[in-house]
C-alpha cells in the first residue's frame, strides 16, 4: 500500500465467509484504480458487501488472460495500479492469473500478493491428514486416462495430494484414485467456511460409500501410501481384474500392483493373473 510505483497486488478474498477478508485486502481493494477479476458480477457483490463503491472492474478469466496482456502493461505504463482477485481464494490457485504475474515481473512491474483464504490450505488444516508434503493439483483432467496417469506421477512421490473435483465426477475421480494409488486415506472437504462445511473422511476402497447427492464446491485430500500390512487375496483379484482391462501385458500388470499392495511381490502377482486368465 506504500508504493509509489505501478503495482498489482494479487488479492485473496472469502472462500465463503466474509468474516474472512483481511483488513489488508479491503484497504487494498478499496484504494486499487482498476479490478481485474476472474467474475467481474461476483466481484462486484463481494465489494458491495464490504462496502467499496465505485470500482472499476475488467474481466481477466481462463478463456481471455492472454488477450488481456498488453491491455494490463498499457495500464502499468500509464501510472496505475490494480488489483487481481478470483471468484474466491487465492488467485493463480487453479484460477487465471499466473500468466499476467508473470508478464508483469518481467516488464519490472511491482507485484505484492496480499495473502488470505486458500481452499487447498484450509482443507489440510481441518482434514486430519498429513499436510506435508504436499502436491496441488487443481483441477484434474476429464479424461479416465489423464487422470491415471497424472495420480500415478504424482502418487510416487509419498506426498500428500489435495485437488479440485466436480460433483458429478468425485465417485468416479475416487475410483480412479483406488485402482491406481491402492487403498489411501482420503478426506473430501466441501463448502469450506460456508453454513454447510463437512469434511468426510474413508478409504479409498470405499469409494462407493460416497454419496451422490454431495453438493457444493468440493476439494479433495488423499494421503500418502500407508502401510497397513499385506493386502488380502480378494483385493489382489479385484486389482488385477481392473489392470487387466487395461489391456497391458502381465509383467507391467503384476509389477504395477505389486508397487500398490503391500506383502506381494510382483512374481506373485504374475502367478495370480496366470491362474486369473487360465480361470477364464
Amino acid at each position: 500500500m506504500h508504493s509509489t510505483s505501478p503495482t498489482l497486488w494479487v488479492v485473496a478474498t472469502p472462500l465463503g465467509n466474509l468474516g474472512d477478508i483481511s483488513e489488508r485486502a479491503r484497504e487494498v481493494l478499496a484504494a486499487a484504480d482498476i479490478i481485474f477479476a476472474e467474475d467481474t458480477r461476483r466481484s462486484g457483490k463481494l465489494l458491495q458487501s464490504l462496502g467499496i463503491g465505485g470500482k472499476s472492474f475488467v474481466s481477466l478469466h481462463e478463456h481471455n488472460e492472454d488477450k488481456r496482456i498488453r491491455m494490463v502493461l498499457d495500464h502499468f505504463g500509464q501510472g496505475g495500479n490494480a488489483a487481481l482477485v478470483s471468484d474466491a481464494g487465492t488467485p493463480l490457485m487453479s484460477d487465471p492469473g499466473y500468466r499476467v504475474v508473470r508478464a508483469c515481473r518481467e516488464n519490472g512491474i511491482n507485484v505484492v500478493p496480499v495473502p488470505g483464504p486458500c481452499a487447498p490450505v484450509t482443507a489440510l488444516s481441518g482434514c486430519g491428514l498429513p499436510p506435508y508434503p504436499f502436491t496441488f493439483l487443481g483441477f484434474l483432467p476429464r479424461k479416465d486416462g489423464q487422470i491415471r496417469k497424472i495420480l500415478e506421477v504424482h502418487g510416487q512421490t509419498g506426498a500428500t495430494i489435495v485437488f479440485f473435483e466436480r460433483k458429478s465426477r468425485l465417485r468416479e475421480t475416487m475410483h480412479l484414485a483406488y485402482e491406481t494409488l491402492g487403498n489411501r486415506e482420503y478426506a473430501i472437504c466441501r463448502e469450506l467456511t460456508k453454513d454447510f462445511e463437512e469434511f468426510i473422511n474413508g478409504t479409498l476402497s470405499g469409494w462407493e460409500e460416497i454419496s451422490e447427492e454431495l453438493r457444493g464446491e468440493i476439494t479433495v485430500v488423499i494421503g500418502p501410501p500407508v502401510d497397513d500390512g499385506p493386502a488380502s487375496e480378494d483385493e489382489l483379484m479385484q486389482m488385477i481384474d481392473s489392470e487387466m482391462e487395461s489391456g497391458d501385458k502381465p509383467k507391467v500388470i503384476a509389477r504395477r500392483i505389486s508397487e500398490r499392495l503391500g506383502g506381494w511381490t510382483a512374481k506373485a502377482v504374475y502367478e495370480k493373473i496366470t491362474e486369473r486368465k487360465k480361470g477364464s
